[in-house]
């Protein structure tokens, strides 16, 4: 199944694919790579999920956080290649979670972009190598900022 479909079969809704707030594109294609930039947690209404995991948010709404960086990441994705079908499989991902000092579930929380990708292009192509790091405040105060290379046909 495309990736298109899937996405469709799981009735998914994108939000709007950010505009870049610096100075910075959203996405690069290099060859047959596409790098995509760092994005937060985009709602459907275009507002920002906001708060540090391990204090103002617990690890299941981190990763629900992660995951909603993955649909922004599928909505750049669409608007700069047309379509999600393009893209061949996840290369690396670097997620970064604006921890508490003693929060220490980092990969958990990535996890929810991660799985996205699994669902949206299999076990195979949804899953590449991966990094997942605590770090101080992130930009606008959002939990996770997540960018991800992906191999283009």
């Amino acid at each position: 199944m495309s990736a298109e479909s899937q996405l469709a079969a799981l009735s998914l809704v994108l939000p709007p694919a950010p505009k870049p707030v610096a100075v910075y594109k959203p996405l690069v294609v290099f060859g047959n790579a596409a790098y995509v930039s760092g994005h937060g947690p985009v709602r459907t209404d275009g507002t920002l999920i906001t708060g540090v995991v391990g204090k103002d948010l617990d690890l299941d709404e981190g990763k629900a956080a992660a995951r909603q960086v993955g649909l922004a990441i599928l909505a750049t994705l669409r608007s700069q290649l047309g379509s999600l079908d393009k893209v061949k499989r996840v290369v690396k991902t670097l997620g970064m979670v604006n921890s508490a000092a003693d929060f220490y579930e980092h990969p958990k929380v990535i996890n929810g972009c991660s799985e996205l990708f699994a669902e949206i292009w299999g076990p195979e192509n949804g899953i590449g190598a991966r990094s997942a790091i605590g770090m101080g405040p992130l930009p606008g105060n959002i939990p996770v900022e997540i960018e991800v290379i992906f191999e283009l046909h």
